[in-house]
């Protein structure tokens, strides 16, 4: 009775521990593959409280979260000949837990040393001012260049991939900032001319307004004025209307100009200038007996 006894409880015993043996509890974001004596079985565990067999099976879980796998910097030359030092960040998931598994060996590591190649290969050809300015153009031709050795033979997708920092040269970032500040004040230039041609424009628009009425410069003046009196102050600027000063700027010139004329001395001449003067003015003999002639033939007629 005994050694009967004993039995059944070694039989329970035994039958304990391979119950225990062959349950599995697969998570949610889990996928369980089982293997039979090395066998891929077809049939893929889903997550809850699953039995395999306690002697040759086994099951392996692979987890279909998305997973970030960081990217170590990486020194590459651009295409336009510049050297700098990019690092980036990948996103990825198991769609096919069997591929995962069979297919590849530490896919994470594989991933890791794919997107490292993939991304020297395409910041070689890109150039600095596509990789600084338009990033999600080579983030996604990162993830297509990704795509294509991971997803179909291994099971993975590459949800996502970015680019977290790029280290330029000391002297390539100086180059850069002076750049920039050229930029910068030539369209700080550019606005100003602008304003100043706008401006022009509105002031023409103003002053052929006033020229078409008159009237209309009295009340800017009388505008003017309650524009400073409002600002209580003890001195009253008034404006002058620049007809008036043009009125008195025309007399000066032409009181100036009269009074230079008189003013002008007559250069005295050398005195054998003077003599030659006096003897040209003074009559010949030829000059004598022309007139004698011309006058005794008055005196006959």
């Amino acid at each position: 009775m005994g050694v009967l006894i004993t039995v059944l409880v070694v039989f329970a015993v035994a039958g304990l521990v391979l119950l225990a043996m062959s349950l599995r509890n697969v998570q949610q974001y889990e996928k369980g593959v089982v293997f039979r004596f090395g066998r891929l079985l077809p049939d893929i565990r889903g997550p809850g409280l699953r039995v395999i067999r306690p002697i040759g099976d086994r099951m392996r879980k692979v987890s279909v979260q998305t997973e970030v796998l960081g990217i170590p910097p990486q020194g590459s030359i651009t295409a336009d000949n510049v050297t700098l030092t990019v690092d980036a960040v990948v996103y990825f998931r198991v769609i096919d837990p069997v591929k995962a598994l069979v297919n590849v060996r530490d896919y994470p590591s594989a991933v890791s040393q794919i997107a490292q190649t993939s991304l020297r290969a395409v910041i070689g050809r890109a150039d600095l001012d596509t990789l600084l300015s338009d990033r999600d153009h080579i983030n996604a031709e990162l993830k297509k260049v990704m795509d294509a050795p991971t997803e179909e033979p291994w099971g993975l997708r590459i949800e996502r991939v970015e680019i977290k920092d790029i280290a330029l040269p000391q002297s390539m970032m100086r180059s850069m900032s002076k750049q920039a500040e050229a930029e910068r004040e030539r369209r700080a230039r550019v606005i100003a001319a602008d304003g100043e041609f706008q401006a022009s424009q509105r002031l023409s628009d103003a002053a052929a307004t006033m020229a078409d009425t008159p009237g209309a410069l009295q009340l800017r003046l009388l505008q003017t004025v309650v524009d400073v009196s409002a600002e209580k102050n003890s001195t009253l600027v008034m404006p002058f209307p620049v007809e008036m000063l043009r009125f008195f700027e025309h007399q000066s010139r032409e009181t100036d100009g009269e009074s230079i004329h008189r003013s002008i001395p007559r250069p005295a001449l050398p005195r054998a200038a003077v003599a030659r003067e006096r003897r040209d003015n003074w009559p010949t003999h030829a000059d004598s007996d022309s007139d004698a002639a011309s006058e005794a033939s008055h005196a006959g007629g």
